[in-house]
């Protein structure tokens, strides 16, 4: 959150001219704030490795020890640790370590770090402590992998049936992964992997000759290749004045340990897209970069950007290095467990796709996912970094937020309005202006007099409110966190190691704990108590914001590289890391101040690898135009493929004024994301959807309502998505992973396995809008029931997309529980009543599921839940619909439990099926009846030009009016 006006609220003059020199009142990024490649040392390096790679002799100098049994050092478990050896310096001694991981049906883990150094430092290699569930992941008996060594060459054959197969040649050391005898990923297949050793400031001296290295033909300079001297070889480039101190702008980056990057090719042969590398605003198949569409190379650094490009590979808030490659054949995927500044380039050559991974510091700690396809993969990973948090069902519904809601006063008069407009609202927001002097956790009380008695207001109306906590912290004594920071010792350091670093934020001079200290972890949950927050209550939760970190007067608008973190580390190593560790730090405390633990909601703005684990991400501080509305899709896509499912963007774009036409198509693609919030800058006209005139706010109105309609639908996908890691939002190659046409189509989705298909409109005057169907099946119309017919060729449809609509297809072959009481909030919905609507497939047969718990316990741990599956089959004359109970199978210790010993299923044991649709029936019934029961039931037919289901047109609908039977019970319902 970084702005440019200050509006009416009044700041200490220092900060506004401070700040000032950060902001613009020009929309667009100031790409003068944050580094380019060029302007890195460590990346301008290990980038021109590509470019020098394609000189005639060039080869890698690593190569591993020959496979003798004196070479490799056998482990407990099925590990393997080889030499790694290099001739550029032949007295440095790295190691590759071979793990194959008990979990995820064949993961590879593959690490390489320098060891036996005479220097005291050691690479940074604590990543995986915090990414991952298990820092050391169980490995799988060293029986269930064959190991076969040969001259120059070790295999290992493991996995499912040993279908999987790790090939290491040692000479110009190289890795190959196979299925089934297939290539599918190279690493070091160019010969680019290369990690810089440490070394002696002194030890710098000019270059001489090179011992045993010869120059690839046509260079015409010569470096030693001695491990006394620190200049650079013919494989490292020409020498480099920033090794041991880096200036960028004003900023001074001393760099004790000297260079310390590493740098490893990855291709995926046969393949033409690949996904991840959260979070870039660009499209989800990840464009080439070298110089097409981008130039510069993904980069993962999180940082506090002012009015982010809808189209870049510039850093952004999060960084999640993973991605995945597909082709019609297969998946795989690869995660680098690395938390320093990190570049991907990325490049398509005919054979394949190629990328070229270039970090600033830590080990190589690369773990291959083997999929064989997308659900595998996201699995796997969740196996190895955790699934999304199941957040409160309240979460899911809408929030209302702006820059900033002033006064109790104004806080509760939006209560009256979204009541007196009849719009169904959850949570409001209170951004930095709630507390004094931006001190977090101390109300501003001129403006908020009475915070528990508002909290206790919003509460009595099923609502919950969120208060935003940054992580600079007052640096003043008289505030009680700083005090307590202090003396607790758990402030971040300069590069001394003992001065507290000190910057400036909306706080004016601040300080930043350091959550890497274990002791600052009991102390951050005793400040969310409600004995120590007094001002706090049940129904209050928080916004973490600006913890990439953001220091307004620091490098990149964050905090110097060279500050000390716990046991040592440098910032540079742990940076992506660092919101990551804030919001851990949260969501634990939330979970803590009530006995029993209800569950957290945190909203992040930074995230790494694993942060799905503590709640909800959004996308930062968009503008609300047509170019970031549309580009919101693609980035949210990359976020759930990279495991942070729970994540939403502002509607309505954070900066600007959006025209009505915009304000509605926002909130119709809002309505469908995961995270459903508006927010806006405090520059802004206020956008409430009351504030509109007709038709507008009924529009809005309609489509908020919406959202709470298909609660049931969100719900049980969290669920999947909570016990499985399959995401909440699909893009097109996720479901149908041989589509190879589909596989770039990243501006619609599925929502869950619901079948539901949305393509949200994100374009001025529009009227219709085409959507790609992949599947033979029929699809519906969600708002009038046209269908489009089944067809076993691809094909693009036409969508009515007038003003009040967009398209909304339901996939034939699924059935959709919704709620359509209209409520003031979710939480006054859990006794009503459901409708099914059956989207019959081309086989007259449907799917469908439904997942319920009390939206706020752990109580669903111990099998207090409902999980119902429904199934519709037609066959001669007959169409049955019934409901039965799902079997959990996930290994993630929720057990199934019987109704009568379910106590959350007794609570609901009465809520009904109020009303059955069914779609694409080819003809009315004679008689509808419920098996076991007396009496037919009441029920309406509408015929449809598309009965037969081969032609387009309005689809049969037959309305079975009050079954009366039991959402938790078995039942049949026969149609005739």
């Amino acid at each position: 959150m970084r702005h440019t006006q200050l509006g009416a609220w009044s700041w200490p003059l220092a900060l506004l001219l401070l700040f000032a020199t950060f902001t613009s009142t020009a929309l667009g990024a100031k790409h003068g704030d944050f580094k380019t490649c060029s302007q890195s040392s460590f990346c301008r390096r290990l980038r021109s490795l590509s470019q020098r790679s394609t000189a005639s002799g060039f080869h890698s100098p690593y190569s591993l020890g020959q496979g003798q049994q004196s070479d490799i050092s056998q482990k407990d478990g099925a590990s393997w640790t080889f030499p790694l050896n290099t001739e550029l310096y032949p007295e440095i001694k790295f190691a590759l370590k071979v793990d194959f991981v008990e979990k995820g049906d064949g993961i590879a883990r593959l690490r390489v770090d320098e060891v036996d150094s005479k220097l005291p430092w050691k690479r940074y290699n604590e990543a995986a402590k915090w990414a991952l569930v298990d820092e050391t992941p169980v490995l799988t008996s060293i029986g269930n992998v064959r190991k076969v060594s040969s001259k120059g060459r070790t295999s290992f054959k493991y996995g499912p049936g040993h279908s999987l197969e790790l090939v290491i040649d040692h000479s110009h050391f190289k890795i190959t992964f196979r299925r089934d005898g297939s290539d599918i990923m190279y690493i070091n297949e160019r010969g680019l992997f290369h990690m810089e050793h440490f070394r002696a400031k002194d030890e710098q001296q000019p270059a001489e000759a090179v011992d045993g290295a010869a120059a690839p033909e046509g260079n015409q300079q010569v470096f030693s290749a001695r491990p006394t001297h620190g200049d650079t070889t013919w494989f490292e480039g020409e020498p480099d004045g920033e090794l041991w101190e880096e200036r960028f702008s004003k900023w001074t980056d001393s760099k004790p340990k000297g260079p310390e990057a590493f740098s490893v090719d990855i291709s995926f042969p046969g393949v033409e897209h690949i996904f991840g590398l959260a979070e870039h605003a660009s499209p989800l198949s990840l464009p080439s970069t070298d110089g097409g569409r981008y130039s510069e190379p993904y980069r993962l650094w999180n940082v506090d950007i002012f009015e982010y490009e809808h189209d870049s590979t510039m850093a952004l808030y999060g960084a999640i290095p993973l991605v995945h490659a597909q082709n019609g054949k297969h998946s795989v995927g690869l995660l680098s467990l690395v938390a320093s500044e990190t570049l991907v380039d990325v490049t398509h050559p005919k054979s394949g796709v190629q990328t070229h991974w270039m970090s600033e510091s830590g080990i190589m700690d690369l773990l291959i996912l083997p999929g064989p396809d997308p659900m595998a993969l996201f699995q796997q990973y969740a196996a190895l970094t955790g699934t999304t948090d199941l957040p409160p069902q309240w979460a899911l519904g809408y929030h209302q937020c702006r820059w900033n809601y002033i006064d109790e006063t104004d806080v509760l008069e939006v209560q009256r309005r979204f009541d007196e407009e009849d719009i169904p609202l959850d949570v409001t927001w209170l951004d930095i202006e709630y507390a004094e002097e931006h001190r977090y956790f101390d109300w501003d009380k001129k403006h908020f007099p009475d915070p528990q008695r508002m909290q206790n207001e919003v509460g009595s109306k099923g609502r919950k409110m969120v208060a935003i906590v940054d992580p600079h912290i007052k640096r003043t004594d008289d505030f009680r966190i700083y005090k307590d920071a202090q003396e607790k010792n758990v402030i971040t350091k300069k590069s001394d190691g003992t001065t507290n670093f000190e910057g400036w934020c909306w706080t004016g001079s601040s300080v930043w704990v350091d959550f890497f200290n274990p002791e600052s972890w009991s102390w951050w949950k005793d400040m969310f108590s409600f004995n120590v927050w007094k001002d706090s209550t049940k129904y209050l939760f928080i916004w973490n914001d600006m913890n990439e970190p953001s220091v307004f007067d620091g490098p990149e608008i964050s905090m110097p590289r060279d500050n000390i973190h716990h046991g040592g580390w440098e910032h540079r190593d742990v940076h992506n890391i660092n919101g990551m560790m804030f919001h851990r730090a949260t969501h634990d405390a939330l979970e803590a101040r009530e006995e029993p633990a209800k569950r957290s909601f945190v909203l992040s703005r930074s995230f790494y690898a694993g942060s799905q684990r503590y709640g909800a991400i959004w996308t930062g501080d968009n503008l609300g135009t047509w170019e970031h509305m549309a580009g919101e899709t693609s980035m949210l896509l990359s976020l759930n493929i990279c495991g942070m499912t729970f994540c939403g963007a502002d509607v309505g774009g954070f900066f600007g004024n959006p025209t009505p036409e915009m304000l509605i198509r926002w909130y119709q693609a809002g309505a469908f994301m995961p995270f459903f919030r508006a927010h806006a800058h405090i520059d802004t006209k206020r956008r409430e959807p009351y504030l509109y005139d007709e038709p507008y706010k009924g529009i809005m109105r309609e489509t908020i309502r919406l959202r709470y309609t298909m609660l049931p639908i969100w719900y049980t996908a969290f669920h999947e998505a909570s016990t499985t890691g399959i995401p909440t939002m699909r893009p097109q190659y996720v479901v149908f992973p041989k589509d190879e046409k589909g596989f770039a189509v990243d501006d619609q989705y599925y929502i869950g396995g619901s079948g539901l298909l949305v393509k949200p409109v994100t374009a001025p005057a529009v009227e219709s809008s085409e959507v790609y169907l992949s599947d033979n099946q029929p699809y519906y119309n969600y708002f009038n029931h046209h269908m489009y017919p089944a067809s076993t060729k691809r094909r693009h449809v036409t969508v009515p997309a007038p003003l009040e609509s967009f398209p909304l297809l339901v996939q034939g072959g699924n059935i959709l529980p919704v709620r359509t009481r209209a409520r003031r909030a979710s939480t006054l919905m859990w006794r009503d009543p459901f409708t099914l609507v059956i989207a019959l497939g081309r086989e007259g047969t449907a799917e469908g599921e439904l997942y319920l718990d009390d939206g706020e316990s752990f109580d669903y741990q111990k099998g207090e839940y409902v999980w119902r599956g429904f199934k519709a089959v037609s066959t001669t004359g007959e169409t049955t619909v019934t409901s039965f109970s799902k079997v959990e199978e996930h290994s993630n210790n929720i057990s199934t439990v019987s109704v009568n010993d379910n106590a959350w299923a007794s609570k609901i044991g009465d809520v009904r099926v109020e009303k059955v649709v069914v779609l694409g029936m080819q003809k009315p019934p004679s008689r509808v009846w419920v098996d076991g029961e007396p009496g037919d039931l009441y029920w309406d037919f509408e015929y449809g030009k598309a009965s037969n289901g081969k032609s387009e047109g309005q689809a049969s609908k037959l309305t079975i009016k009050n079954p009366d039977i039991r959402i938790i019970r078995e039942w049949t319902i026969r149609i005739a």
